[in-house]
């Protein structure tokens, strides 16, 4: 095996990477992932030149994320028009950029090796590769508007994910290398640096856990005074290939009223998925832009509300030129009261590019490419994160589908929610795309220390904790509802004060350790 790794060092990198996809949902497979880890930092460790090194970190990387995403193909099948191969010629071509941020982080750690000893079980390399591969997942999360779907970090979810309350996801991708490390000390038999990582690793979850528990506890003490919400989350079982044809649209809501018909009068918190519906619930449009009146299309809402009830539900919102011309849609969340009066309205602000907007529209119609993006319009992005006060209902961050991805980027700081409401629309995902997604939700819970309520079309929707414990879900394609409380929010982490500050800096601190290590010689 080692004569193969020699002769074929790519290759085997190529290989690792896919193993290491394995750790994400849905197999979780997370011992493969450290494995394939560990056999990867080895393998950097012994290329003999820096493009050398590259080139082995670009390697593991497409088989990293080829395997990983490999729901985007299924999501291309839904686009009009599109030959089902060119889902796979998408998820390969995405794969070969996202791979030059493992191929950064293999390349920094090769020039940071100990010169003395090349060795791969030396701390002062193990160190470095985890603080650059965070900084790389990081840089990923940003540049070019961002892709950080299926972080390393998530494989912790929800057992040992309990430091993000601390150092964000970035920084549980760090310690899941450190988990590699250990590996390759313990192999090597490097005992003393082994059992000193080990017991560092251990001891930051074990305070981390307990500051959590302790948030729990006074959570649920801070609960007893108040009023617990009710909420009704629907899941329809509606599927991508039904969503927008017309001919099925009275079918599909008949499907989401008969779920979220009132059980008793208690007033409750009603949530729909995202684009619930086709209909345009706001006045001012030309009127051929209609196919139900606004109040006709609200009253079909109303009419499956308690009086004192309150509905969130995504929807379209359209936007018009001086001439009155669409030009341009907005994926919102919209308000709706019990009385069929509209309240505050949330825009999606994190777009996906190629399905929600054309990058240089202009420059690939013009070549025949528009079919990459489905309509003739774009969406626009609203604002960013910002809290919907609901009254008697709280206080909610919203997050539509995708945006609940980005770490750090999915609470308004200066006006903290009560909860994070995640509709979306996973319908398109596959078969792994909506367990990932799931799973980087929880990760959201965890960071911010509030609970999480997603609602999707045909799953997974579920109600989350601010401890990342799933408390209540629906299975995939399956309709149902829940029919629960809003569990209570945490005070706020310390990451929800501080941000992605935490986790670049503990992936600095590692980096600083690294050379400290490397200048003693040891």
């Amino acid at each position: 095996m080692a004569a193969f790794a020699d002769r074929w060092p790519k290759l085997v990198a190529l290989l690792l990477g896919a193993v290491s996809a394995t750790g994400f949902a849905p197999l979780n497979f997370w011992p493969l992932t450290l494995l394939a880890f560990a056999g990867w930092m080895a393998l950097v460790a012994q290329s003999p030149r820096g493009r050398h090194a590259f080139g082995t970190g670009w390697a593991f990387g497409v088989g990293h994320f080829a395997l990983g995403l490999n729901w985007i193909a299924t999501a291309f099948t839904y686009q009009a028009a599109m030959p089902a191969w060119l889902g796979w010629v998408a998820v390969v071509l995405l794969s070969l950029y996202l791979a030059v941020y493992p191929a950064l982080a293999a390349w920094a750690a090769w020039l940071l090796r100990p010169k003395a000893d090349s060795h791969f079980a030396a701390p002062s390399y193990l160190l470095a590769f985890a603080g650059l591969w965070a900084l790389t997942e990081w840089f990923r999360s940003w540049i070019f508007t961002g892709f950080a779907w299926n972080p390393l970090g998530v494989v912790a979810v929800p057992h040992v994910a309990a430091p993000a309350r601390w150092i964000g996801t970035y920084g549980m991708s760090a310690i899941v290398c450190l988990l590699a490390a250990v590996l390759i000390l313990a192999w090597f038999r490097r005992r003393v640096a082994a059992s000193a990582l080990s017991a560092s690793l251990l001891v930051l979850w074990g305070a981390a856990f307990l500051t959590q528990a302790g948030a729990a506890t006074d959570a649920v003490v801070r609960s007893k005074g108040m009023k617990r919400i009710p909420i009704t989350v629907v899941q329809p079982n509606v599927g991508q290939q039904d969503k927008w044809e017309g001919s099925k649209a009275d079918a599909n809501f008949a499907k989401l009223a008969r779920l979220t018909a009132p059980k008793d009068d208690r007033p409750r918190l009603i949530l729909w998925p995202e684009a619930a519906i086709p209909d345009y619930l706001e006045t001012g449009y030309p009127s051929y832009y209609y196919d139900r009146a606004p109040a006709a299309a609200r009253g079909r809402l109303t009419n499956l509300m308690n009086p004192g009830d309150l509905m969130l539900l995504g929807a379209l919102k359209l936007e018009f030129d001086k001439a009155g011309d669409a030009v341009g849609a907005r994926n919102a969340v919209m308000t709706v009261h019990a009385d069929g009066t509209l309240g505050p309205r949330y825009d999606k602000a994190h777009l996906v590019p190629y399905g929600e907007y054309l990058p240089m529209r202009p420059i690939l119609s013009a070549i025949g490419l528009s079919r990459l993006a489905p309509g003739d319009i774009d969406f626009w992005p609203g604002p960013g994160p910002h809290t919907l006060d609901l009254g008697a209902f709280g206080k909610a961050g919203l997050q539509i589908c995708y945006e609940i991805i980005f770490s750090g980027q999915v609470v308004d700081r200066a006006h903290r929610p009560d909860f994070i409401f995640n509709p979306s629309n996973d319908a398109w995902f596959g078969a792994w795309g909506p367990p990932q997604h799931l799973a980087q939700a929880r990760l959201r819970a965890i960071e911010e220390g509030l609970p999480v309520v997603r609602a999707t079309p045909t799953g997974i929707s579920a109600v989350i904790d601010a401890d990342g414990r799933i408390l209540a879900s629906i299975p995939m394609h399956r309709p149902g509802r829940i029919d629960t409380t809003l569990p209570p929010p945490h005070a706020p982490t310390l990451f929800a004060r501080f941000g992605n500050i935490l986790p670049v800096g503990f992936a600095l601190l590692l980096l600083a350790a690294a050379i400290a290590f490397r200048r003693r010689g040891r």
